[in-house]
């Protein structure tokens, strides 16, 4: 959830930054919701609504290739969370849709691996874990397919990664600086630009052994 864009992830900055960028409509993630959301399908569930907007249960299945009553099942569990809802003037007959509730959720992970509750610090790890997936899976669709995009895209594009030795804060100052960058071109381009495109970007921040 991964900002998570589609998941929660991360750590919340110091102000004056705002992961997810003012007025934007997020989640705060707590203990009931963390468990609410820890499976893979949940979590793909939501990711679909919130980049692709309404759909039925059929649809969903369709596109994350589940059946149509798993599907079902696990968005009525996040509507029982406050996680999506119906969309009734979208239905004809006794078609329903749904929709997500937010763009986004926020969470401070560090609190959840600390949590005294196991069960908590379980499903902490499930999230994190199918966010990471998700990331990578979104890289190799695009590895897969990126010569079926213009050649302006195709430069456009970046895979890097840096090694940095840094203490815990400058760390977590780092990730603050990328993300308020990311933020600075939120919302720079409308929606229905000519040549314009969804872009991802991931954000990964870790300590690693010095041996």
């Amino acid at each position: 959830m991964p900002e998570n864009e589609n998941a929660p992830g991360g750590e919340k900055a110091p102000r004056p930054y705002h992961p997810g960028g003012e007025g934007r409509k997020l989640h705060t993630v707590d203990a009931r919701t963390l468990r609410a959301i820890a499976h893979p399908l949940r979590i793909r569930l939501l990711n679909a609504l919130r980049e692709f907007g309404p759909a039925t249960a059929s649809k969903l299945g369709e596109r994350l290739g589940e059946s149509s009553g798993a599907t079902s099942y696990h968005l009525r569990q996040l509507a029982d969370s406050g996680l999506v809802e119906d969309a009734p003037e979208l239905g004809k007959g006794r078609e329903r849709w749904w929709r997500a509730m937010h763009e986004g959720a926020i969470f401070e992970s560090a609190d959840f691996l600390a949590h005294t509750d196991p069960e908590v610090r379980g499903a902490i790890g499930v999230v994190m874990h199918e966010v990471a997936t998700t990331h990578a899976q979104e890289l190799n669709t695009w590895l897969g397919t990126m010569n079926e995009w213009p050649q302006e895209w195709r430069q456009s594009s970046d895979m890097s990664d840096f090694k940095v030795r840094l203490t815990p804060e400058l760390a977590r100052e780092l990730s603050a600086k990328l993300h308020a960058v990311v933020e600075s071109y939120r919302d720079v381009v409308p929606e229905d630009t000519e040549g314009s495109a969804v872009v991802r970007t991931h954000l990964h921040t870790f300590p690693r052994p010095s041996e």
